[in-house]
């Protein structure tokens, strides 16, 4: 009898679901098949496949044994019924709008999300009769407000990218009701910090080149949710209007990255907590953004929601004069000035990550919509890595003295 993975602990749903000895040869990691098209017993096996009749493949760009794999494990990982891999964060984004709207629905959409996620959202979807609403959804009252007769989708991000709300996604999906599609961004806590399907939310999606891959040599996104949804979604969204498909090779480095990820986000979420407060105490930084923090407002929602563990990203702001300078020209001094961290635009790889929003992710959304987000100049965001916390702490007090 199989082990029932279904109701296995976390680590062991990552090691073991979706993937056994191949049955070919008994390989234990999962072989990369590395072609583009599949070959038929015959015109009748050829015909059968392509109807769905038989199981198989025909062409990766529509199915392929790794990338199979690699959505198997994500629908356990996550609770949902099927997974589709994308070849990136954005063709995930992108094949979710584009595979379940159309002219005529509105979406509500969280205020502040990544830069190029606002731009898919706030400029192309107009362009195809898509009317947006962005709200702020960590307040629930605005969410419930903000729903239409013809509103289709709640998108947002927990937390949200830089500024770092959580927002209650059992709440929305309460305040929007059945029959609006609650859509999380899990990018920033992915499983096990938090598990937006068994919040209520009805489709969950990743940047996989970030956490879920977690070594920094993989672009790819994945979708997890109903069969129906993902069937629409790759169907539509992945495999003909974007032709967004995840390679056969990152499948491979992803399905090796999953195996460690519980261990990993731990550390990172450890690490940024430990990060977090230390800079709570430096004079000259004006707030630190992270709702680990006991003194974050979404502090009760990281016990309820995301396991206690918080996430591996902070946020903080450095006051308006540092020594005679502004708050950015005190940013890019310390950024410069930090050795163990690098200056990089990504997040959940080993090394401790920082960047400048206004000037790098956000820096194609506009100053006027920045301002509207709370984004602003002096704002620096910090992906803790894998280092020894002590060590990233000391690194940070010999730059600062450098202001």
């Amino acid at each position: 009898m199989a082990f029932d993975l279904e109701n296995a602990g976390f680590m062991t749903r990552a090691i073991h679901a979706g993937q056994g000895p191949d049955p070919a040869f008994g390989a234990l990691a999962t072989p990369i098949y590395q072609t583009s098209t599949f070959c038929f017993d015959s015109v009748e096996d050829g015909m059968a496949k392509f109807d769905g009749a038989t199981p198989g493949y025909v062409y990766s760009r529509g199915g392929n044994p790794t990338v199979r794999t690699l959505e198997l494990k994500m629908a356990a990982i996550e609770g949902g019924e099927d997974c589709v891999a994308a070849g990136s964060g954005m063709g995930a984004v992108s094949s979710v709008l584009l595979g379940l709207l159309q002219a005529g629905d509105h979406v509500i959409v969280g205020d502040c999300v990544y830069g190029c996620t606002n731009v898919v959202i706030r400029d192309v979807m107009p362009k195809f009769g898509i009317e947006v609403t962005p709200v702020d959804t960590s307040d629930l009252g605005a969410v419930a407000a903000a729903v239409k007769p013809n509103t289709k989708m709640v998108y947002f991000e927990t937390p949200m990218n830089p500024l770092m709300k959580v927002t209650d996604i059992a709440g929305v999906k309460r305040a929007v009701g059945e029959g609006i599609r609650v859509v999380v961004d899990n990018t920033f806590a992915p499983a096990p910090v938090q598990r937006p399907l068994a919040c209520g939310a009805d489709i969950v999606l990743h940047s996989v080149t970030k956490y879920l891959n977690g070594h920094g040599d993989v672009i790819a996104g994945v979708i997890i949710g109903s069969a129906e949804d993902i069937a629409v979604i790759k169907n539509i969204g992945v495999t003909k209007t974007s032709g967004s498909i995840c390679s056969p090779f990152d499948a491979f480095l992803i399905i090796r990255g999953l195996q460690t990820l519980g261990m990993r986000v731990e550390r990172h979420c450890a690490n940024a907590l430990a990060v977090a407060r230390y800079l709570e105490g430096v004079p000259c930084v004006k707030r630190v953004l992270y709702p680990g923090l006991e003194s974050s407002p979404y502090h009760e929602l990281v016990i309820t929601q995301m396991n206690g563990l918080g996430t591996g990203i902070l946020s903080f702001e450095l006051a308006d004069d540092v020594n005679g300078m502004s708050s950015f020209e005190a940013g890019k001094k310390l950024l410069n000035a930090l050795q163990l961290s690098h200056i990089a635009v990504s997040l959940g790889d080993p090394a401790s990550l920082i960047q400048h929003p206004a000037s790098m992710t956000h820096h194609n959304v506009s100053p006027e919509v920045r301002a509207e987000m709370g984004i602003t100049d002096g704002l620096i965001r910090f992906s803790a890595g894998l280092e020894d916390a002590e060590d990233l702490i000391a690194d940070f007090k010999q730059a600062i003295a450098q202001l």
